[in-house]
């Protein structure tokens, strides 16, 4: 399924969105077409570019600071799929701070690891383990929820996001 990066009238990203929902806020005349992709999507009376980008008409008041959401392939994709301890290819999530010692699931506590590191910690801590995480944890920039949200940046996303290059 196609998807969209939605951009708030201050061309500031908010979402991202199935085509079929952009092509929906284009047509109500909420939103702008601002970049097509190859795509062109017909109906009876209308024929419209599929959109890869649209800026919303409308301000959205956004929080100040944004915090993607916690997930096993948020995870992941920080990490680069690597295990924090040794390198290899990771499998799993390691709770650095084990839960049954009060470890909650927050960016700062969980991390990639391979199975056969996750098993060697168990339930200590990397120092009481004898090991050592690569880098710290930490939550990601502030739009690491789009690249999470998908395997890929497009092309024609790129300049209108402060992390794709």
């Amino acid at each position: 399924m196609r998807r969209s990066l939605v951009l708030n009238a201050t061309y500031e990203p908010l979402s991202v969105v199935s085509a079929r929902r952009a092509i929906c806020l284009v047509i109500a005349g909420k939103a702008d077409l601002v970049e097509a992709d190859d795509a062109v999507v017909r109906s009876a009376t209308l024929t419209l570019a599929s959109p890869a980008v649209i800026r919303l008409r409308y301000v959205v008041r956004v929080p100040r600071r944004r915090v993607a959401p916690v997930s096993r392939r948020a995870i992941f994709a920080r990490d680069n799929h690597r295990c924090q301890y040794c390198g290899n290819h990771a499998d799993s999530i390691d709770h650095v701070v084990p839960r049954s010692r009060g470890g909650r699931d927050v960016w700062d506590n969980l991390a990639a690891a391979c199975r056969s590191c996750n098993s060697a910690k168990r339930d200590r801590t990397p120092d009481e383990a004898g090991m050592r995480l690569m880098r710290a944890c930490h939550a990601p920039r502030t739009t690491a929820w789009i690249v999470v949200g998908g395997t890929s940046v497009p092309d024609t996303w790129k300049r209108y996001l402060p992390i794709a290059s």
